[in-house]
């Protein structure tokens, strides 16, 4: 049986070192999301801009060093266009986006909590 006190702490410390590493880089907007019971296939996404195709490439090197530094794989998906950059680090999904290009998908936006529906009154 795994022990989830050690992969939340595995996980956690994977985070802490994903934004260490994109801040060291000077990603902008650096942005992490806890969607855990959200979403089915990770626990944090992190979303960070590039300023150009070149800086996004040189963050998403950075993400990679750091999965494979925690025995992840890393694949970056994205690389053609050069637009978003996705990283899959199993429960870690790294979303890097040239600035235009997040605001168009507005990430953050879809993966936040929906706002309390009022109870409905009966008649």
């Amino acid at each position: 049986m795994m022990n989830t006190d050690t992969a939340d702490d595995g996980t956690e410390a994977l985070v802490e070192a994903l934004r260490t590493a994109l801040d060291d880089k000077k990603a902008v907007q650096l942005v992490t999301l806890d969607v855990r019971g959200s979403c089915a296939f990770a626990d944090y996404f992190i979303i960070a801009d590039g300023r150009n195709g070149r800086h996004l490439k040189a963050l998403a090197e950075a993400v990679v060093e750091v999965g494979h530094r925690f025995g992840l794989p890393a694949p970056i998906e994205g690389l053609d266009a050069m637009e978003w950059l996705v990283i899959d680090l199993l429960d870690v999904v790294v979303h890097l986006f040239l600035p235009e290009t997040r605001e168009y998908f507005q990430l953050e936006r879809l993966w936040q909590a929906p706002p309390e529906r009022p109870a409905c009154a009966s008649g």
